[in-house]
């Protein structure tokens, strides 16, 4: 099956028309993109899109041969202008299958919101899953009957529509994931590829020609990341939108609940309405047995509170105790947690915090506090795939 990427961007194209926003001014040349619209093998056009055959022309493809055209939208208004020898363009109602003259076969797919999703099969039976803009398939069946050989859909606007489609089995490890109706919602640029490399997806330029069942390298997921970063710097937002495509993540909150504390119970609130409603929560400290588990990918907030907790219980903040044995104790219970980390089987992502760049703490066990963080974090990173630097909400790849 042969895909030509006609347009990658939302209705209105990238940048959008008089807008002054970062991202707009950056998708100029070629990263500009016009709405969205996929040729399927010359014969079948999946949305209609302002400008199609010059898209096509430019591909160095033609819609001569086109025979039918679907909408994936809810078009209300004055009917789509056609070019010149396009068949009428419609929706297929949800559930029901076409049979094309070309010999594919086109099952309209039904949508958790307005619009309709295709699935498309060859007749070598090459597999295609196109969403639109802002939709996720409904009712999916646990058990897929094989992974699609490629899903075109709206990664960066609903990314748990591609995590729907991996706990279905609809998306395997051989899918490739093709993120289209891209906006300016979503960053520009190496941003966009790392973000959606995390989410193992990718984007291409418009006018990009596709073959469904030909070899190439799928995006690598790192397994174990380290996000780091300063107050407020948009780190534990990171880490999560790394897992936002995952079917099962457990997160693990090393803070607990503070009796009394309004403040923390707010930022716990903030932190739970964030996250996707099928993520599990667990309240602990005791990191590695989680860590030594088979399991679902894990998120880690934070390390910081982690290295707290450990600290209370070594009683290294005293400086008595600190010296007599209570390093040594710190220290083992560190160099554990590390190797945890090391042999740990399960994806995981880990928040902690940067420190050492500001004020230097007033007392002897600030001071030891910071110092330990460092050294944890230098350590934990070692074993990480990636390492993540978070500044004013920009994420920087140290490593990976």
């Amino acid at each position: 099956m042969e895909l030509t990427l006609l347009g990658t961007g939302s209705p209105l194209g990238l940048p959008r028309p008089d807008c002054p926003c970062a991202v707009c001014a950056s998708s100029r040349g070629a990263r500009a993109r016009a709405a969205t619209a996929l040729l399927v093998d010359g014969a079948l056009l999946l949305d209609l899109t302002p400008g199609a055959a010059l898209a096509a022309a430019r591909a160095g493809r033609s819609l001569v041969g086109v025979r039918q055209v679907l909408l994936t939208y809810p078009h209300d208004g004055p009917p789509v202008e056609l070019p010149a020898g396009l068949p009428t363009a419609g929706r297929v109602p949800d559930g029901r299958e076409l049979t094309l003259i070309s010999g594919h076969r086109v099952r309209a797919v039904p949508m958790d919101s307005p619009g309709t999703g295709y699935e498309v099969v060859s007749a070598e039976g090459e597999r295609l899953l196109y969403l639109p803009r802002g939709g996720a398939p409904a009712g999916l069946a646990e058990n897929h009957q094989e992974p699609y050989d490629l899903v075109a859909a709206d990664v960066t606007g609903r990314p748990d529509a591609l995590a729907r489609l991996r706990a279905s089995g609809a998306v395997g490890p051989g899918t490739e994931v093709i993120a289209v109706h891209l906006d300016h919602d979503a960053p520009a640029g190496g941003e966009l590829d790392r973000r959606l490399a995390a989410a193992g997806a990718r984007a291409v330029p418009d006018g990009t020609v596709l073959y469904l069942g030909e070899y190439h390298d799928l995006p690598v997921v790192p397994r174990r990341t380290l996000v780091t970063g300063g107050a407020r710097s948009g780190k534990s937002v990171e880490a999560e939108r790394r897992l936002e495509t995952f079917p099962d993540v457990v997160y693990v909150a090393t803070g607990g609940s503070r009796e009394g504390d309004r403040e923390w119970a707010e930022r716990v609130s903030l932190h739970r309405e964030r996250r996707p409603g099928s993520w599990r929560t667990a309240e602990t400290t005791d990191l590695v047995p989680l860590l030594a588990e088979e399991g679902p990918a894990l998120l880690i907030d934070c390390l910081s509170l982690w290295l707290t907790d450990a600290m209370d219980r070594v009683g290294a903040w005293d400086d008595a105790v600190w010296a007599d044995g209570g390093r040594a104790a710190l220290r083992e219970r560190t160099a554990e947690l590390v190797a945890a980390v090391r042999a740990a089987r399960r994806t995981v992502v880990a928040v902690t915090n940067e420190v050492g760049s500001g004020v230097v703490p007033a007392t002897a066990a600030g001071r030891r506090f910071r110092d330990e963080l460092g050294r944890l974090n230098a350590a934990f990173g070692d074993e990480c795939e990636q390492v993540v630097l978070v500044v004013a909400g920009q994420a920087l790849v140290l490593r990976g």
